[in-house]
């Protein structure tokens, strides 16, 4: 292969991963595991990518953790609640994969990478039964960190302000931006390379052109600059995309917080052990358990936040601290239902109605008006009561570029282009139209090890 595109090369290793969330450092991990000399690059100063924005939560199915407690569970009903998610746009071959390796997964986090976990697991929205693993920090630092200690101990280069700015003839040659140098570089991959760059949450100029709806007014629960370059870049060379106009809104984010800790941490307690109402009526309006498309379009299709509601029992079950959501003035205490009504001007009595209809649902576990699985453990709402006013923030994009497999970013003749992977938010088709709660990391988790290890055992006949 003639290294042709650029005059010198600045660095060169066999495998070359360019993000460092959960996805690109599994890549990373793996490539080296299988033999291959591995950097990565990174375009922020610090690693982590939008994985350390991750609230900790991780889909996993059939586990130990799931058995203690009685959890009848399996892959395959993984894979079937992905798809109905997905409303069956799903490549179902890549979605069948993330569930049937999602046990595997939480073995390879726990016994290679020492990754802490909370006992028990909790559902999430458009799951079948309990299969969300929190782990132990409500925070995806907890694989991150353990991450970039086995990176360090396997000798793995990270290089940080570096940003991808174009691929060369060859999709192993690749042009970067040094942002502390202010000047470009040429890295080469041997044998490949795996694009970990995330999604285009943060990037409102290309999210509009796929959804108008989602113009610089409406927030965003990613870091600023979770932009769509990287997966651009392939495209140019000739990388298929898929499913560009789905994407997922959040249904348990706050107008009043910007970063959404609090707020997401609140409605782990309120979908399960509460209720969301309609700010004009006072009632319920959808199953606060529904998958999380449900949930945004039925709270954005009113215009304006609606109210999440819970209780202390609700949130000493689900093991949060009402505290520290107390002081952060977020999240609101109201000593009766009259004073929580009048704080967000809701019908007083229909609330009351809403209230006494949801508790005979929760005595009897079966709700009659919306269908939402009643937890067995949960109690009727009773008072102090909280509240949190909730609206949609943009939260993770579907789309991407098409990936086979082996994660082989496949081009627009429907072939893989060798020497080019990809794992994470910046490949399409797992998730269909909506992606299930937890879903993410599991999947970069998945399909990160699968990229670095082929990346590595890469085999080149001839490139032209």
């Amino acid at each position: 292969m003639d290294k042709s595109t650029f005059s010198n090369w600045d660095t060169e290793a066999d495998v070359v991963v360019v993000g460092s969330g959960v996805a690109g450092l599994a890549a990373a991990v793996e490539a080296k595991n299988a033999g291959a000399s591995v950097v990565v690059l990174e375009k922020r100063s610090s690693c982590g990518g939008n994985s350390i924005m991750s609230d900790g939560g991780v889909a996993l199915a059939g586990t130990d953790f799931q058995k203690q407690y009685g959890i009848l569970d399996s892959w395959e009903l993984m894979y079937e609640d992905m798809l109905r998610a997905g409303l069956n746009m799903n490549d179902a071959s890549l979605a069948k994969i993330v569930a049937q390796q999602s046990n595997s997964v939480l073995e390879w986090l726990t016994e290679y990478l020492a990754v802490k976990f909370r006992d028990k697991p909790i559902i999430f929205g458009g799951h079948s039964v309990p299969r969300i693993h929190l782990l132990h920090n409500f925070s995806g630092t907890a694989i991150v960190k353990p991450l970039l200690s086995k990176v360090k101990e396997l000798g793995i280069d990270i290089k940080t302000n570096i940003c991808l700015t174009k691929f060369g003839k060859d999709v192993r040659e690749i042009e970067v931006y040094d942002k502390k140098e202010n000047q470009a570089r040429a890295v080469y991959a041997n044998t490949g390379v795996v694009l970990a760059t995330g999604g285009f949450g943060g990037d409102v100029a290309f999210r509009i052109l796929h959804d108008a709806r989602l113009t610089s007014t409406v927030g965003n629960t990613n870091r600023s600059d979770t932009t769509a370059e990287g997966m651009l870049e392939a495209i140019k060379i000739g990388a298929s995309s898929v499913h560009l106009e789905y994407i997922q809104l959040s249904s348990w984010s706050s107008p009043d917080e910007k970063r959404d800790k609090i707020a997401t941490e609140f409605f782990y307690t309120v979908f399960p052990y509460g209720i969301v109402v309609h700010p004009l009526t006072g009632k319920r309006f959808f199953n606060e358990l529904a998958d999380r498309k449900i949930r945004a379009d039925s709270i954005l299709d009113v215009g304006q936040p609606s109210i999440g509601i819970a209780d202390l029992e609700g949130m000493n079950i689900s093991g949060h601290s009402m505290d520290r959501y107390l002081s952060r003035n977020i999240v609101k205490r109201f000593e009766d239902l009259e004073e929580l009504a009048a704080a967000y001007y809701l019908p007083y009595q229909a609330l009351k109605e809403t209230l006494d209809r949801y508790n005979k649902y929760v005595d009897n576990k079966k709700d009659e008006s919306w269908q939402k699985p009643i937890p067995l453990d949960a109690k009727p709402l009773h008072a102090p009561y909280y509240a949190m006013r909730l609206w949609p923030k943009v939260h993770y994009t579907m789309g991407g570029v098409t990936i086979n497999a082996k994660a082989q970013v496949i081009d627009n003749n429907g072939q893989p282009i060798q020497g080019l992977y990809a794992a994470g938010e910046v490949t399409g088709g797992i998730h269909g139209a909506s992606r299930l709660g937890g879903s993410s990391l599991t999947e970069c988790l998945v399909f990160g090890r699968i990229a670095g290890k082929n990346a590595a055992l890469q085999k080149f006949t001839s490139i032209s």
